[in-house]
């Protein structure tokens, strides 16, 4: 399949407050050189109090939008549609104009989870620990259920944040309890920390670190702390790196093609371009 080369700029960005750190713009580019698309992507520093208005004022040429949080949920009464995803998990991080102009969104996150998983060969799930409560978790909830997980077990400083999270599980059909935090224990087949890179962790056993694979979803600095004490025992782990890259390439099926599950046309080289992108700007 052979994309076009347009002649007229089609715009992207990835909105938030603040923004300038992003790393987005840098992958983004690398996947549209390599797909021959003369597209541009920026970032915007937006906020929710100002989400509404730059989105209602955006003329033909854009196309679409990355989100960070708060704006994933802020971006839900502006959606003239959305995915089944959206509808799950209670936020969506892309947003593309359809050429009627409508604002569909899309979860990305969620296949950014499991692809990440799945590129760290781990196929299949069935015991899972989730640090911390947010919007993240809810994501990583999801993706983890969708690769076999029967019980996820949510650590949370304050256990009556994880309410939106029970619901959402008793709506995936997941076995799920809250802990708090305190009081982790016991080997799972992942542990999975939504939380930022700076905060520490509650003390995990060596047994623990050697058993189960730690998902970090903070990025930076990069590798935290907690990865380290992973990586030490010989632990497995998976960098929010990865979630960053695979996220963005479910991003650009969407933006390319309007459909998060049709792969790009020589996907791999597009992910590898990507890859090396952020290895430019560490």
């Amino acid at each position: 399949m052979e994309y076009r080369r347009v002649t007229v700029r089609t715009r992207l960005a990835v909105l938030g407050s603040p923004i300038s750190h992003s790393l987005s713009p840098a992958i983004h580019a690398a996947a549209y050189g390599v797909l021959g698309l003369d597209w541009s992507y920026g970032a915007v520093d937006v906020t929710g109090e100002s989400l509404s208005d730059f989105v209602s004022t955006r003329d033909d040429s854009w196309r679409g939008l990355s989100l960070t949080m708060p704006l994933k949920r802020d971006i839900l009464p502006l959606l003239d549609s959305r995915e089944e995803l959206v509808q799950i998990v209670g936020a969506a991080n892309t947003v593309l104009w359809s050429e009627d102009g409508s604002v569909r969104g899309f979860n990305t996150d969620v296949y950014g989870v499991e692809q990440s998983f799945r590129d760290a060969g781990v196929h299949s799930l069935e015991t899972v620990r989730i640090l911390g409560a947010g919007a993240t978790a809810a994501s990583v909830l999801t993706g983890v259920v969708r690769l076999g997980a029967t019980r996820v077990v949510i650590c949370a400083r304050t256990p009556s944040r994880a309410t939106a999270l029970e619901l959402l599980g008793n709506r995936l059909g997941v076995e799920l309890a809250i802990e708090r935090w305190e009081s982790v224990s016991g080997v799972v087949d992942a542990v999975v920390s939504t939380v930022p890179g700076g905060e520490d962790l509650p003390n995990f056993t060596q047994r623990v670190r050697e058993s189960s694979v730690l998902f970090d979803v903070a990025y930076d600095p990069w590798p935290s702390a907690r990865a380290r004490s992973w990586s030490e025992v010989g632990g497995t782990v998976i960098s929010g790196l990865d979630l960053l890259v695979n996220q963005a390439v479910g991003q650009i099926r969407i933006f390319v093609g309007g459909d998060p599950s049709v792969e790009l046309h020589d996907e791999a080289t597009v992910v590898t371009a990507m890859r090396a992108a952020l290895h430019q700007h560490e």
